[in-house]
């Protein structure tokens, strides 16, 4: 429990007090000494902790640091912070401003004061709306409406930009004059509405929409969601759910310029893309633009420089050519020792290449003469071929007459009147059939059988097949 462990560590330095002061009895101690033991009593026993109350007393030193006190109906405690500290406070404190102070209690050695040392300070009631404000925000995340997928790519270069924000807030002077300065020829087009109070959400949900409606018609391509800084409470209209909705649902990309640097709003999440600042929300819009002035200006610079290498080498050229011109007298004189030349080469190839045509027309007469025909042993060669050929010829046809005559006797034999000489004979029906059977013959079956030397008609009285009657 905390108030044991309070009272545990009090029970501890206080045996440490004892030790260091009473164990050389008697010893007396200074101020000072007393002042810092009770300090290093009270920062021991008691934890950083947040104490509630409203600021008075406020001063502001020169060096940057604060010192006030804090008071509530029963009473008050002086308290300091650190410049260091003070300068990261998202709202500027006042006196008779509640707040709600993370302090350290501690003792001021020098006079003695009791008093609170600062770490940060937020307005009271700022705790529930912290609450208020992550619960809405794992609300909305658990749906996907702050996935990083969802959020759409900044146009380079909108042809107009929508602005969102309230006519009489600093931040749509910054908006402005960063945009005249970095994208002057953009149009701008301002959806009035209010950005702090119990009806801002509504006019800024409204605002949204009609900017989607007239996105065409106004040619919007980009939607600044701007607000300079605050507290949490003034900053409170940009933690409305609806709010929330309507960017998600806005056709356009919505950048959101909210606050200072430190502060985070739902409509952060919930935008396309989050700057810091109004200033930073206004630079990213017309990023495309201001960077084109740059790449035109590096394109300039690149061409400027590539023309005048093509220059330097054009005329370099030149100067080349320059040297290779010669006077159109010694041109013709060197025209005519290349003609004078040319006509020497020819006339050598032309003396070369004759003298070589006379050679080979030389050989080529000895060649001739060589293979010229010899009719007489032509003659004697061409008789005793002739002798030979009707030698062989004769020979040929000896050989082809006596095996004709051979075959033809063998044709002979086989013929069917050859087999009809030797006693056989040629049965055919009255159809003029050949008989190969007995059993092909009925009695009564009128019969011309051809022998060697004639034929003869019969009429069938009885036939016979494997040694049987038919009749």
């Amino acid at each position: 429990m905390p108030g044991l462990w309070i009272f545990q560590q009090m029970a501890d330095i206080d045996n440490e007090f004892q030790t260091e002061v009473f164990a050389a009895t008697p010893r007396i101690i200074g101020v000072g000494t007393l002042n810092r033991l009770a300090r290093e009593v009270l920062e021991a026993a008691i934890p950083l902790l947040w104490v509630g109350g409203e600021i008075s007393n406020l001063v502001r030193a020169a060096s940057g640091h604060l010192y006030f006190t804090l008071k509530d109906a029963q009473a008050q405690v002086r308290c300091t912070m650190w410049r260091g500290r003070a300068q990261l406070l998202p709202f500027r404190p006042e006196n008779g401003l509640c707040v709600e102070a993370r302090a350290l209690v501690t003792l001021y050695e020098a006079r003695g004061d009791y008093q609170l040392n600062i770490e940060t300070l937020r307005p009271a009631g700022a705790g529930d709306l912290r609450e208020a404000f992550l619960r809405l925000k794992d609300k909305l995340a658990a749906e996907g409406l702050f996935d990083p997928a969802r959020r759409r790519p900044l146009p380079d270069f909108p042809r107009a930009i929508g602005i969102i924000t309230s006519p009489a807030a600093a931040a749509l002077h910054d908006v402005l004059a960063t945009l005249r300065r970095r994208a002057p020829g953009v149009p701008l087009v301002l959806y009035p509405a209010a950005v702090q109070g119990g009806d801002a959400p509504r006019q800024l949900r409204e605002a949204l929409e009609t900017t989607g409606r007239r996105a065409e018609t106004d040619d919007i391509g980009l939607v600044l969601l701007v607000r300079g800084g605050g507290s949490l409470e003034d900053l409170w209209a940009f933690n409305d759910e609806s709010l929330a909705r309507a960017i998600a649902a806005c056709p356009v990309p919505v950048v959101s310029g909210i606050g200072h640097e430190t502060d985070f709003t739902i409509a952060d999440f919930a935008a396309d893309l989050r700057a810091p600042t109004p200033t930073a929300a206004a630079e990213l819009a017309s990023a495309g633009y201001f960077g084109a002035r740059d790449t035109l200006s590096a394109a300039a610079r690149r061409m400027r420089q590539t023309i005048d290498r093509q220059l330097a080498a054009l005329a370099q050229r030149i100067d080349r050519c320059a040297l290779r011109l010669v006077h159109p007298r010694e041109r013709l004189r060197r025209a005519r020792d290349d003609l004078a030349r040319h006509e020497q080469g020819l006339r050598q190839a032309m003396t070369i290449q004759l003298g070589e045509s006379a050679r080979r027309l030389v050989r080529l007469e000895l060649r001739l003469h060589a293979r010229r025909p010899a009719p007489e042993a032509l003659r004697v060669r061409l008789d005793s071929l002739g002798a030979r050929l009707e030698r062989a010829t004769r020979g040929l046809c000896a050989t082809r007459r006596q095996r004709l005559d051979a075959l033809a006797t063998s044709l002979r034999h086989l013929g069917p009147h050859a087999v009809l000489a030797r006693g056989y004979s040629i049965v055919r029906d009255a159809a003029g059939n050949i008989l190969r059977s007995a059993t092909d013959i009925q009695p009564g079956d009128t019969l011309e059988i051809e022998l060697t030397d004639g034929r003869i008609d019969a009429t069938v009285k009885a036939a016979r097949a494997d040694g049987r009657d038919s009749r």
